[in-house]
């Protein structure tokens, strides 16, 4: 039976790391600040930055959520940015994603200045990523290595399969595996024979948004898997109106990961659940690179 990994307690370690780098950067005077931009009144993307507003006001990090309605047009966006790029007092800016159709993610994601950029999108940081400097990495895929390191997985020359290749998880995660050393196949929707790879993998990365995708029959024996998925089985309605709050959502769904729990952890030897697993640290990692974001503006390497 498979240790459980358990994000939870990792994501509380992060964030005690968090408030003492918070400590060390206030005697200098400098107090770092998200800013959350919400376009639309999606309720899916509600919760998230309600509870990225809540996370880091706990913390004492400042946090202003700007909300703008689900019409606001691309070029409005880009003048928001612009404006909070050059604003002292913002050191990090996170434009909530899915945005309305008329609006180009890309162009939003590289219109945040690289040093504010919170998320680790802009096509600079991901430059910087492939090159090695993980300093604003993007959030999930950096709580990824983080649980690998904390729970002793010796990733240098192993087999890595991730399973997905969003710009979100799974081509970062890739990129930070292979920083580390391992052997890394990305496989997708157009992959051939999946089982095939992911059969051999030591390490097992899965982000695909499709419940019980990974079966125990897919997954080697002693392997290392992680599950990113987060889906709401519907039970009843789950938005019936535009204002719905965390606890309506989980009594209307139940939340799978992307791997078939129950069986899968009878053969793995580490195993993230779900909720409980990855969750947690992407948003412990997002304070992390929020604290990143305000020592890159003030051009600071180390606090002590």
């Amino acid at each position: 039976m498979a240790e459980l990994i358990d994000g939870k307690k990792i994501a509380q370690k992060v964030l005690e790391e968090v408030k003492a780098e918070l400590i060390l950067l206030h005697k200098r005077n400098i107090k770092p600040s998200l800013t959350v931009v919400l376009v639309g009144n999606d309720p899916a993307s509600e919760i998230y930055v309600n509870s990225k507003e809540k996370k880091a006001n706990e913390l004492g990090i400042l946090s202003n959520k700007i909300v703008l309605t689900r019409h606001t047009s691309e070029r409005e966006l880009l003048e928001l940015i612009e404006k909070l790029n050059k604003e002292p007092q913002v050191s990090a800016i996170l434009v909530q994603f899915p945005l309305p159709p008329q609006i180009d993610e890309r162009r939003v994601r590289d219109a945040i200045s690289p040093k504010k950029d919170v998320d680790g999108l802009n096509s600079q940081n991901i430059g910087k990523l492939i090159n090695g400097d993980e300093t604003l990495a993007p959030c999930t895929p950096k709580g990824i290595a983080r649980l690998l390191k904390e729970y002793n997985v010796d990733v240098e020359g192993k087999n890595a399969v991730v399973v997905g290749r969003s710009l979100l998880v799974g081509k970062p995660i890739a990129n930070m595996l292979l920083n580390r050393n391992a052997t890394v196949s990305i496989c997708h929707s157009k992959t051939y024979n999946l089982i095939d790879y992911t059969k051999n993998a030591d390490i097992l990365v899965v982000a695909v948004g499709k419940s019980h995708f990974i079966t125990a029959d897919m997954v080697r024996q002693g392997a290392v898997v992680i599950d990113v998925g987060v889906n709401r089985v519907k039970t009843k309605s789950l938005y019936e109106n535009a204002l719905v709050i965390k606890e309506d959502v989980d009594q209307a769904a139940k939340i799978t990961g992307d791997v078939e729990f129950d069986a899968v952890s009878k053969k793995a030897k580490l195993i993230t659940p779900v909720p409980g697993g990855v969750g947690p640290m992407t948003i412990a990692m997002l304070m992390q690179n929020t604290i990143n974001c305000a020592k890159l503006a003030n051009h600071i390497r180390r606090l002590s």
